[in-house]
């Protein structure tokens, strides 16, 4: 009966061509010559009795039934990873490899902060992190890529354990000479939408902000164009607008060298939530709740924004 059964190995080389969508880039990506993947791959579809791939010169093009046999594979070979997770969560916890997804919009202001003392905490942890916008991050979760991800909330992110980090507030930004003198706080109907600057689709803080100000106007009239915070920090420091950003951005020195005030942002969901989510029934469960309970500690040390 084994004999009838798809081995790990050609379920990877069925997933990283689905994902690679070439059978080149599958086969580097597996550490493999192309036709040794090729042969994998045509080993699985004699064994199971189904075209799973059509093979065309120039396009890779998945059956329905190939597209949902990957999914399973998907599962199988998390599961498989998991048996190991498994027998490392017995040992020693928070050691060994770790994978973890975070988001742009805290990997370059956190990170920096927090991994010089969770290598002192835990030294026998190896991190391996991935910088990958919220989507991407749970995909990546979800096909056993990573093992968690660092993220801000509210977000969809389907069946998942969580553990609460800490509030990161909104900030609105502007110009230092900007005429409009703006008080110690700004109530979301001051902000004018004509020159609101926010982050193209994808970056979930771009939702958190519209959120924050309900104004259902913002999101048909700002300007959406940024690729990252220090983007959008660069067209307020040239005059084209003011922007939303992050408690922790401001913290981790994004508005150095530039001539840009911030003033809190007062509305009533004016913050957004720090968490570290991870799959449900992972067996490494008490060390993501170990680890958050480290993050939460860490991110307490870090002094609050200055006052202007």
């Amino acid at each position: 009966m084994s004999a009838h059964i798809p081995t790990l190995k050609q379920l990877h080389y069925l997933v990283s061509l689905k994902e690679q969508g070439h059978f080149g880039r599958a086969a580097d990506s597996c550490y493999v010559t192309q036709s040794t993947l090729s042969a994998g791959i045509r080993e699985l579809e004699s064994l199971i009795g189904v075209t799973l791939v059509e093979r065309t010169r120039r396009v890779v093009r998945f059956t329905a039934l190939g597209d949902r046999i990957v999914e399973k594979a998907y599962r199988v070979l998390r599961e498989a990873e998991e048996l190991a997770a498994l027998a490392q969560a017995s040992g020693k916890p928070l050691t060994g490899d770790l994978r973890m997804s975070v988001i742009p919009t805290i990997a370059p202001f956190l990170l920096p902060r927090l991994l010089p003392h969770l290598r002192r905490e835990k030294p026998e942890l190896k991190l391996y992190l991935r910088e990958e916008t919220s989507q991407s991050a749970m995909e990546s979760l979800r096909h056993g890529h990573v093992d968690c991800v660092l993220m801000a909330l509210p977000y969809a992110t389907g069946e998942v354990e969580r553990a609460h980090l800490f509030d990161d507030r909104l900030y609105v930004a502007f110009p230092k000479d900007d005429p409009r003198d703006p008080p110690p706080s700004i109530r979301p109907e001051m902000i004018d939408e004509a020159r609101l600057l926010l982050l193209e689709d994808g970056h979930c803080l771009k939702d958190h902000a519209l959120a924050a100000c309900n104004r259902p106007e913002l999101r048909a009239e700002a300007t959406m164009m940024g690729t990252s915070l220090h983007t959008l920090v660069q067209m307020v420091d040239n005059g084209l607008g003011l922007t939303i950003l992050p408690e922790m951005a401001i913290m981790g020195g994004i508005l150095e060298h530039t001539q840009i005030s911030a003033r809190p942002l007062s509305a009533i969901n004016a913050a957004r939530e720090i968490a570290l989510v991870w799959r449900k029934g992972s067996p490494r469960d008490k060390e993501f709740n170990m680890l958050s309970d480290i993050l939460r500690d860490l991110s307490q040390d870090m002094a609050p924004v200055a006052a202007e």
